[in-house]
């Protein structure tokens, strides 16, 4: 099958993953920066700030600071249409609070967006993908403070501004589900309070409003801008035919996934998400003026992830897996990853029929990929046939969803296209990338880039236009 000339094909990464260079130029602590190297099946932990005999792996990234040149050298090999990335908040308001932003820090994504434009790369940038200013943590307890809207509109407004021209695609927040599934990322720490909970939704509400704001102004500023939203993606089967179990899983998608794309899509809180908040006895602070905000920053389209799926089932006895932030009932019918992530392509064209009928609005495939312990030989050269195989398999799924059930997709950036840190785990050697980055979990390396086999395979399918897989 043979894609669109306007498609994108690319690849992404996250500001506090790959670039590394946490405390030079002026750079502040963000909230991953306390973020402790973890070990497989582990989440990681923060720490209460930086400590000695700690290792903390976003320190250094992949160094991507210092070799986005290179980097980005290889991503023109491969002939990639878009490059996503985010920009640390941290580079451009240290603190977060700050009236007037640190210009080096604006400074490096001038530098950057240069770069991808003069290879003929659209940029593809993520607001906040995991890497907010610790200070607004410690200072104001993180999302779940109505200010931080404010600091937000304030980093929006001046990134709006300064890369007018140069980057057309926005996403709003990475994964914006996770406020709820991963609170910890929104600065929600104290998971001893009683109210723990409730401060979680509550900083749900202050991000879909920021989001909705940001959606405004930066339409206002650029009306060439396209602002989407970015959600991860549990997809859920029902275990059995047993009406429970289709319920249950049901009720999962719609609560983790659907209700955040459903609010910034249509731009108002549906039944079933006010009833959600009403059984938990939840009292959060929404205003009428937030209502109004959320219908005018209706976004332009829909981001999302998507590695794996999960069954569910009323069957306490169930065996678990892992998965992308949160556990499922493992699949019989599904092979299962290194990490313990059941492999699940036709997943793909699943969920994108299921958004697509939703919403009928441009969908965009902004992180997909297959973590794995690669094993590179002494040319460094990696073998990844796997890897091949799951994308392959995935692109397939993609192009029919396209093709034959009329679904309309902007473009496909397979997550980690260099390797970098996990964020789930703070591991190097969960590698995901076309290109090996000499890092290991020690911090061992030099930092060094070698094409993997999938190198050649990614940038085959991008020249046929995903006909050559």
């Amino acid at each position: 099958m043979k894609l669109s000339k306007d498609f994108l094909w690319g690849g992404a990464i996250a500001a506090n993953q790959a670039e590394g260079a946490y405390n030079i130029d002026g750079k502040g602590l963000s909230l991953m920066d306390i973020a402790a190297g973890g070990k497989k099946g582990v989440s990681r932990h923060f720490t209460p700030g930086i400590q000695e005999g700690v290792y903390y792996p976003n320190h250094t990234g992949n160094d991507f600071y210092h070799h986005y040149l290179e980097d980005l050298d290889l991503c023109q090999e491969m002939g990639f249409k878009c490059f996503r990335t985010s920009i640390a908040w941290t580079r451009i308001f240290p603190n977060g609070d700050e009236e007037y932003p640190n210009e080096k820090g604006l400074e490096f994504y001038d530098r950057l967006f240069d770069a991808m434009l003069e290879r003929n790369i659209q940029p593809v940038v993520t607001i906040s993908h995991y890497e907010m200013p610790l200070h607004l943590v410690k200072a104001y307890g993180g999302w779940a403070n109505r200010k931080l809207i404010d600091f937000y509109m304030n980093f929006c407004e001046v990134i709006f501004n300064r890369y007018k021209g140069k980057v057309k695609y926005w996403m709003t927040f990475n994964e914006i589900n996770s406020v709820i599934l991963m609170p910890e990322i929104a600065g929600v720490l104290d998971r001893a309070r009683d109210d723990f909970e409730q401060r979680s939704y509550q900083a749900a509400h202050h991000q879909f409003v920021a989001s909705a704001k940001a959606v405004k102004l930066g339409h206002e500023i650029d009306p060439e801008n396209k602002i989407g939203c970015m959600v991860l993606t549990l997809v859920k089967y029902p275990m059995t035919a047993k009406p429970e179990d289709v319920e249950l899983a049901e009720q999962m998608m719609r609560e983790k996934t659907f209700a955040f794309s459903d609010i910034q899509v249509r731009g108002y809180y549906p039944h079933y998400v006010k009833k959600i908040v009403e059984r938990k006895g939840f009292k959060l602070d929404i205003r009428e003026e937030d209502l109004q905000v959320m219908k005018q920053g209706k976004v332009d389209f829909v981001g999302f992830s998507y590695y794996s799926s999960s069954a569910s089932t009323t069957d306490q006895s169930a065996e678990m897996t892992e998965g992308n932030v949160s556990k499922g009932v493992k699949n019989p019918y599904l092979a299962t990853s290194e990490w313990g992530w059941q492999i699940d392509a036709k997943g793909l064209r699943y969920i994108l029929n299921r958004f697509y009928e939703r919403y009928e609005v441009p969908l965009f495939i902004v992180e997909n990929g297959l973590g794995y312990n690669d094993q590179p030989d002494v040319q460094m050269h990696v073998e990844d046939d796997y890897r091949i195989a799951y994308l392959k398999e995935h692109i397939l799924e993609m192009e029919k969803a396209i093709l034959i059930d009329g679904v309309d997709v902007i473009g496909y950036t397979p997550w980690g296209c260099i390797d970098l840190v996990s964020a789930g785990t703070g591991e190097m050697k969960k590698r995901y990338g076309f290109v090996y980055v000499d890092r290991d979990d020690e911090g061992n390396g030099n930092f060094a880039r070698y094409r993997k086999k999938s190198f050649y395979w990614y940038k085959d399918v991008i020249a046929s236009q995903g006909e050559k897989l």
